[in-house]
C-alpha cells in the first residue's frame, strides 16, 4: 500500500521570499497633489488585505516620475509603518503603476510565494505578534524596511499556498459584504427614524399635529451615582455606567455589559422600566446627552455621571430613539457646558423641547424601529462568528495544523 507523506513546509526571512522590500514615496510636495494624475496610496486607504480608493490622493505626472524605480506593480504589498504598523494590503490590477506615500512596500517574488497568501499571513495573528514585538519608536510606533525584511514566513507548497490564500479571501468577501449590507441597513434606519421621529412621514392610520412639549414636562429628572471602574464586574445585578452609553447601548438598553455586588448597588441609583438615561459628560458637545431608554422589567443600576429622567406615561422605547435625532442633538450640543470635558445637567436637559404624538403611534413608530434593530443586530451576529470563524481557519491553516492539499 502506498503511503502519501506530507511536504514539511520551510520556514524564510520575507527578504529570500522577495525582489525588493523598500520605502514608498517618503516625501510629496503639496504642489503635487491634484484631484487627478498617478494614483498615490497612503496609510488611511491600507486595510487589511485591500485597498480603500474612497479617499485617494493624485501626483503629477512629471512629480511622479522623479520615483519610477517605486511605482507599485499588481500583486506588491503595501504596509503600514505608522498608525497600525503592519497592516498589510495587496495592489489590484487597476493600480498597477501607482505610488504610494511612506509605506512599505513588498514585491514577492512570483515562482517562491503566493501574494494573497503571504499578504494574509503578515495581517494575521501571527504577523501582529511579530510587529508588537519589533515596533520602534517612542509615542508614535513604528516598523521599518530591515524588520520586514527580516520576518519569517512559512513557505507550503504553491498548491497549497494558493488554495489557502482563496479560503481566506472567500470569508474576506463574506466579511465584506456584510459590512456594506450593515451599513446600508443603518443608512435605512436613520431615514427611518428622521422621517418618523419627525412627522414627516406618518404611519398608516395616524393623522393630526404633535404636542410640543419639554422634557420636564414629561417626568422628573435623577441622578445615577456610585460605581467605580474597578467595581463595574463585581457581582450580578444588571448596571449601565455612563461610558457605556456612548460605547455599547444604542437608543434601547437590551442588555447589560456591567453588572455590580450588592454593596455597591447600596450607594448607586436604582432604575426601573420607563427611565431615559443621558450622558452626563462627554469629550464633545456634539455627542453630548446621548440617550438610551431602559424598557427592561428588571434591578438595574445607573452609575455616576448618568441624568435619569423618569417619564410619567409614554414609551420609553420611543424616547430613546427620539432624543437622539439630530434635531434634539443640535439642542443637546448647545447646552453642553466645558471644553477639555463637556457636562450636561438636568436643569440644561429639561428645557430640551420635542414633539409627542399619541402613545398609539409612539409604539407604531417603536414597532418599525425595534424590527430594524433586530434585523442590525442579526446581521452584526452574523458578521462577528465570521470573523470568529475567519481567525479559526487562518490559525489552523497558516500553521499547517489542517492542510488544504
Amino acid at each position: 500500500m502506498e503511503v502519501m507523506v506530507r511536504e514539511v513546509w520551510q520556514v524564510a526571512t520575507l527578504s529570500s521570499l522577495a525582489e525588493k522590500i523598500m520605502v514608498g514615496i517618503a516625501s510629496a510636495a503639496t504642489h503635487a497633489y491634484r484631484a487627478k494624475g498617478i494614483p498615490m496610496f497612503r496609510n488611511q486607504n491600507i486595510k487589511s488585505g485591500y485597498l480603500e480608493d474612497s479617499d485617494l490622493l493624485f501626483i503629477t505626472p512629471e512629480y511622479e516620475a522623479a520615483f519610477r524605480n517605486k511605482r507599485l506593480r499588481t500583486g506588491d504589498l503595501v504596509t503600514m509603518r505608522t498608525g497600525y504598523p503592519g497592516v498589510t494590503a495587496i495592489v489590484p490590477a487597476q493600480y498597477d503603476q501607482s505610488q504610494s506615500f511612506t509605506t512599505l512596500i513588498t514585491r514577492p517574488k512570483k515562482d517562491a510565494i503566493d501574494s494573497l497568501f503571504l499578504c494574509h499571513y503578515i495581517n494575521s495573528e501571527f504577523g501582529k505578534k511579530f510587529f508588537e514585538q519589533s515596533q520602534i519608536g517612542g509615542a508614535q510606533k513604528n516598523v521599518n524596511a530591515s524588520t520586514l525584511r527580516g520576518m519569517p514566513i512559512p513557505v507550503p507548497p504553491r498548491q497549497e499556498q494558493l488554495a489557502i490564500g482563496l479560503a481566506i479571501s472567500d470569508l474576506d468577501a463574506l466579511i465584506a459584504g456584510l459590512e456594506k449590507l450593515i451599513a446600508k441597513k443603518r443608512d435605512l434606519k436613520q431615514a427611518a427614524m428622521q422621517q418618523l421621529l419627525t412627522g414627516q412621514t406618518r404611519l398608516p392610520g395616524f393623522s393630526g399635529e404633535w404636542e410640543l412639549r419639554q422634557l420636564v414636562q414629561l417626568g422628573t429628572f435623577l441622578k445615577g451615582s456610585g460605581v467605580k471602574r474597578d467595581e463595574a464586574m463585581s457581582g450580578e445585578l444588571p448596571c449601565v455606567r455612563y461610558g457605556e452609553i456612548y460605547t455599547v447601548h444604542s437608543d434601547v438598553v437590551r442588555t447589560f455589559h456591567s453588572r455590580i455586588s450588592p454593596q455597591v448597588a447600596a450607594k448607586a441609583t436604582r432604575i426601573q422600566k420607563g427611565d431615559l438615561l443621558f450622558a452626563g459628560s462627554g469629550e464633545t458637545k456634539a455627542e453630548i446627552g446621548k440617550c438610551v431608554a431602559m424598557a427592561l422589567p428588571m434591578e438595574a443600576y445607573a452609575g455616576g455621571d448618568i441624568v435619569i429622567l423618569r417619564l410619567r406615561s409614554g414609551n420609553p422605547s420611543f424616547f430613546g430613539y427620539l432624543l437622539n435625532t439630530p434635531a434634539v442633538v443640535r439642542q443637546k450640543s448647545n447646552l453642553g457646558q466645558g471644553d477639555a470635558v463637556v457636562h450636561i445637567s438636568a436643569l440644561a436637559l429639561s428645557s430640551i423641547e420635542v414633539g409627542v404624538p399619541s402613545i398609539e403611534e409612539q409604539t407604531a413608530i417603536t414597532t418599525v424601529l425595534s424590527d430594524m434593530d433586530l434585523a442590525l443586530s442579526a446581521l452584526k451576529d452574523r458578521l462577528a462568528k465570521t470573523r470568529e470563524l475567519k481567525q479559526g481557519m487562518m490559525q489552523v491553516l497558516l500553521t499547517g495544523r489542517t492542510r488544504l492539499v
